[in-house]
């Protein structure tokens, strides 16, 4: 195909995809784009209707989209010098033509016009809602402005898109840029064996060291960092990491600081030109949450809830190192909480996180949640392998189908690409490449999907052994592709995630929740080498060292909530005043007390800085929606963890729904009430 990024065929041909077929490619996605969008402009307004403009306006872009989703995809996992100069040559005109989408007036009385029909009073529920949707997408993305403030709203928009495309570089350069390399084994006491041979393995690849005289190579890559934090003795070492990592997006020529600034004042901008009050209020009046006021009071309840037992937990961590130590209590360095948190969990539980890495070789761990989904929601998931696996970007992807176990159609198909490599950004994510639509006859069409991560590496041959976060982790990101496989919505832009933000973790976190029952657990956590499940005494352990430092974790998540919900809707009060004092003030009572103050994130936090939109304003969705899933557990809690009359509830009542109704009201078709909050509290032992 002349143009390969805008092959629609549903298996991706991924090697065709070449960074200098960008910028013709994402050319005539446009140009394809505005031959569509113009036949809608110029529809006589008595011919506007349902399905002449609403229906049209969604299949106009259709073809431009998926390019550009792929070409995101690959500038995510396939990093390189030329990828990226093709990225950052369209962005630009990519960011102006979809913006200017909402801006075009004569786009605007045409949907306007199909509103007004007579016949949309006989449209289904869902086309009344896709319709509604797209009436408070066009006002909210400032149809109604005047000219002059259209146009600059263009100009708002081009400009986010290349701050935030250098700010989610510089966080990737940096991180790839620090390297610490040990040549003393003694200094790696304390270190788990297999973090050890990682290092090793690392340093061989990329050229330090030999078989015979060994060094060991640790980076900013949390499979690397995480256990050095955690277990390392050395804590000379341990500050160094933990300085390399604070520096993220802290240092030229990577400093992330003024681009932190400018997109703050853009963000604020954008929101008084749509009539707003601040830039959270924007981005949440379609959320659960409805204003930005209401989601940082949820914030600030659920820290007033806890506070106290973080307090507790921290004088506790204080209290123990001294006596272990034998100095008197005192504030420790940040570098040391993860290491005496360990320590202290250790003689509170004697349960070492490091026990369960034989149980968990991620092979078993990815059969076993397969198995467990197709159970509980009526699925079937096959690998292709072979002469029939379809090409991938990188040879550590693998490809799956999955089908209606009780009609046999096929639902959808995924990647997965679970390993760190410096071409990749760091993290994990789901994305959905290809959405479909519920068809008239029943069933939809076939979704795509993928879910990446950065998980532990297989050491030669064998398998990578992860800790359980990292399996939380895959749950996790799996609880997000089955939202878009299962979706059963006849409008795309209905479907699968596309729903509110403070909504759309809610399916993925309430899969972590098998990761701590025995009833699944047995399903997948099987010793490497004998095949046992977890022992009874290892997993009481378990159990019971899950509410440790839960309050502390707790307000972890509530200081980023915290800083991005004061930051975007109080940016007046903080403007100008020097970033990390403002970020200091904001985060005051949610920041463990440490002898050397703790760095502030605000220069490395992807979620709120690396796209126009992301998480800003709506990092407290992962508290909102813990509070849903934990409540929501509950059912399986009492009706049985492997129940599948529940399990179809689930898929049924809120999985493939997607945002074709209000998600209180799916929340309550499942639940049969509105969420409560102790459900979480309970769940953390923090009641």
């Amino acid at each position: 195909m002349n143009h390969p990024f805008l092959d629609n065929r549903f298996e991706i041909n991924w090697s065709a995809l070449k960074p200098e077929c960008v910028r013709p490619d994402i050319a005539e996605g446009m140009k394809l784009a505005q031959q569509k969008l113009d036949a809608i402009r110029e529809l006589p307004r008595e011919s506007a209707s349902y399905q002449s403009v609403i229906a049209a306006l969604e299949e106009a872009t259709e073809e431009l989209s998926g390019a550009w989703g792929r070409v995101n995809h690959l500038q995510e996992v396939c990093d390189s010098p030329e990828l990226r100069e093709a990225y950052n040559d369209v962005l630009p005109e990519v960011s102006v033509f979809f913006s200017r989408i909402t801006l075009d007036e004569q786009l605007w009385l045409a949907v306007k016009a199909a509103a007004e029909n007579s016949d949309s009073a006989k449209l289904s529920p869902i086309e009344r809602r896709h319709l509604e949707e797209t009436l408070k997408d066009f006002r909210e993305n400032g149809a109604e402005l005047p000219p002059e403030q259209k146009t600059r709203l263009e100009q708002i928009q081009s400009e986010l898109s290349a701050l935030t495309q250098k700010y989610s570089e510089n966080v990737l350069d940096a991180t790839n840029a620090f390297e610490l390399i040990v040549d003393e084994p003694a200094r790696l006491a304390g270190l788990p064996p297999h973090a050890r041979e990682a290092a090793r393995r690392d340093a061989l690849k990329n050229g330090h060291g030999t078989e015979a005289e060994p060094k060991w190579r640790f980076t900013l890559q949390a499979t690397s960092f995480g256990p050095l934090m955690q277990y390392l003795d050395d804590a000379d070492i341990r500050r160094q990491i933990y300085e390399g990592f604070t520096n993220i997006g802290r240092q030229a020529p990577h400093d992330n600081t003024e681009l932190v600034n400018k997109i703050l004042a853009l963000r604020e901008e954008k929101a008084k030109l749509l009539g707003k009050a601040n830039f959270a209020d924007l981005t949440t009046s379609r959320r659960m949450a409805g204003s930005g006021r209401k989601a940082l009071d949820f914030v600030e309840d659920m820290h007033g809830r806890i506070a106290a037992a973080f307090e507790r937990e921290g004088l506790e961590l204080e209290q123990f190192k001294a006596e272990q130590s034998g100095e008197a209590p005192s504030p420790l360095e940040p570098w040391e909480t993860s290491y005496w948190m360990e320590k202290l969990r250790l003689s509170r539980y004697d349960f070492d996180e490091e026990e369960l890495r034989p149980y968990f070789a991620i092979g078993k761990v990815i059969s076993g949640l397969f198995g467990l989904v197709e159970r509980l929601f009526g699925v079937r998931i096959s690998e292709r392998t072979g002469a029939d696996k379809p090409e991938v970007w990188h040879e550590d992807v693998r490809f799956y189908d999955m089908f209606d176990k009780e009609s046999g159609a096929q639902l959808g198909s995924f990647y997965t690409d679970w390993h760190p490599r410096s071409a990749k950004r760091s993290g994990a994510w789901m994305d959905g490449l290809k959405s479909g639509r519920g068809l008239p006859t029943g069933g939809h069409e076939p979704h795509l999907g993928l879910v990446c991560g950065n998980l532990t590496e297989p050491q030669g041959e064998k398998p990578a052994l992860l800790t359980h976060r990292e399996v939380e982790t895959i749950f996790h990101e799996f609880g997000h592709l089955l939202h878009h496989l299962l979706g059963e919505v006849p409008v795309r832009s209905l479907n699968g995630t596309n729903v509110a933000w403070d909504f759309v973790e809610m399916p993925s976190q309430i899969l972590e929740n098998w990761t701590w029952e025995r009833e699944s657990l047995d399903l997948f956590a099987r010793h490497i080498e004998t095949g046992e499940t977890i022992p009874q005494a290892i997993l009481d352990k378990m159990l019971a060292a899950r509410k440790f430092g839960a309050a502390r974790m707790a307000m972890r998540q509530l200081s980023f909530g915290k800083m991005d919900l004061e930051l975007h809707l109080n940016y007046e009060k903080w403007k100008g005043q020097d970033l990390d004092e403002a970020v200091r003030q904001i985060q005051n009572g949610y920041i463990p007390r440490t002898k050397t103050p703790m760095p502030n994130n605000v220069r490395n936090f992807n979620h709120l800085f690396s796209s126009a939109t992301g998480y800003a304003a709506g990092y407290y969705s992962y508290k909102w929606a813990e509070v849903l899933d934990a409540d929501a557990f509950t059912r399986f809690k009492k009706e049985g963890i492997l129940n599948e009359n529940v399990g179809r509830e689930l898929r049924e009542k809120i999985l493939s729904k997607g945002n074709s109704e209000a998600p209180e009201k799916l929340f309550r078709d499942f639940m049969g009430r509105d969420p409560d909050a102790d459900a979480l509290l309970a769940r953390q032992g923090l009641l």
